[in-house]
């Protein structure tokens, strides 16, 4: 059981109001709120020991590293990667991505086959293009159904001796389907495929051991998960990322430079050129120590008692409509209202203090799908309260009122 009352003490932000009302919070999708342990850090860490990492004898900079190499530890623990070197520290999931994409360029050939799901965030699709552009593979999808879930028959069938890539979103950040990655990766493998898993959406919500998936690529970002902006990590195995070549060049990344030739460092630095956002990392390791006090389970225990209360109170409103029915999903509601444009909704919702997300929630292949030019999107969080949906219902309820 959560205290939640408690657990609000620990987000500031919670306090304000917006437009004279007591704010409510149900962007948590877009990025989670961060709670005062993780600002105490970020500003402990310019406060007393601001330096750059893994090139100075003095005294800051050894602290720093420090911080910042126990921060890596930390995420390999919470993820379960065998090696520490196997966990890439970047500016976010996106940037995750790109490295795996930029990477295969040298791996694929004219004909190979790479899939991806029709649930996929626009940085789950675009890199994979431009990689085809590249190399001359081909982009194959995986089908969704009304209820916003996979057509699993159709990814055998996508399956062949020339797949050479699967990717796809462990939950979508639109409808809040949780997808059967581990079906999906095993599949994927018997047919020599590797497998990179979107786990932005998931890591807030479950806990993820990549280990158990046998996943060879899991990428994060810390915003979703009570961290800062412009941090994140790229899991890979160990055989695979020393298969890839680096991904930018720079000070760091490197063993030796001469003119004539430059080697490159082992794992992880050779996938960190740079300067690193060495605050974000540090506070990325508070944020997934404050995230397991809590408990996963707890955690996922509360918000699915959310997502039930919520959709049911929302589905009492007539005309307003529910994308992403599966029944394995976690707690995001993306609705509209009868012809109601979503970010006319969402404006009046704003004025009564309540933040949502509107519009395609960079994820248009399933606004086509739907053939909608977006949706009303509340994604709750274990800061989150069933008075707060209730404020939302009545809002929404305000909104029908105002625009039919």
């Amino acid at each position: 059981m959560l205290d939640v009352q408690k657990i609000r003490e620990d987000f500031p932000i919670l306090t304000r109001e917006v437009h004279g009302k007591p704010l409510v919070y149900f962007d948590n999708a877009a990025t989670s709120q961060t709670p005062q342990v993780v600002i105490d850090a970020i500003v402990d860490y310019y406060s007393n020991y601001n330096a750059n990492i893994h090139r100075g004898v003095h005294t800051l900079s050894q602290e720093a590293t420090d911080a910042y190499e126990m921060a890596r530890k930390k995420v390999q623990k919470h993820f379960n990667a065998t090696h520490t070197h196997e966990i890439i520290l970047t500016s976010g999931t996106t940037h995750s991505i790109n490295i795996i994409a930029t990477g295969f360029t040298s791996l694929l050939s004219e004909g190979d086959e790479i899939i991806v799901s029709a649930l996929e965030h626009h940085s789950n699709i675009v890199p994979w293009q431009m990689l085809c552009e590249r190399t001359g593979a081909i982009l194959k999808v995986i089908p969704m159904n009304e209820d916003g879930e996979l057509v699993m028959d159709v990814y055998d069938q996508l399956l062949s001796n020339r797949t050479k890539l699967v990717f796809t979103n462990h939950i979508s950040n639109a409808l809040g389907t949780i997808n059967p990655i581990e079906e999906i990766i095993e599949k994927a493998h018997s047919v020599g495929a590797a497998v990179l898993i979107d786990g932005a959406q998931a890591c807030p919500h479950v806990k993820p051991d990549v280990q158990a998936l046998d996943v060879d690529f899991y990428v994060a970002s810390a915003h979703k998960l009570c961290g800062p902006t412009g941090v994140g990590m790229l899991y890979g195995k160990e055989e695979w990322l020393n298969k890839l070549p680096p991904y930018q060049g720079g000070g760091e990344m490197i063993e030796q430079v001469t003119f004539e030739k430059t080697t490159y460092a082992g794992l992880p630095h050779k996938f960190e050129a740079g300067t690193p956002n060495i605050c974000g990392g540090i506070a990325f390791g508070v944020a997934i120590d404050y995230m397991n006090s809590i408990g996963f389970d707890n955690i996922a225990a509360y918000e699915n008692e959310l997502l039930e209360y919520g959709t049911q109170k929302l589905l009492e409103i007539e005309g307003l409509k529910i994308y992403g029915t599966s029944k394995n999903k976690t707690s995001v509601i993306s609705f509209n209202l009868n012809d109601i444009h979503p970010y006319d909704v969402g404006t009046i919702v704003d004025k009564l203090g309540i933040a949502v997300r509107t519009g395609h929630h960079c994820a248009q292949p399933i606004m086509d799908f739907y053939k909608i030019p977006g949706t009303v999107r509340a994604s709750f969080s274990f800061y989150n309260t069933k008075e707060e949906i209730d404020a939302l219902v009545e809002a929404v309820k305000k909104a029908k009122m105002m625009l039919s």
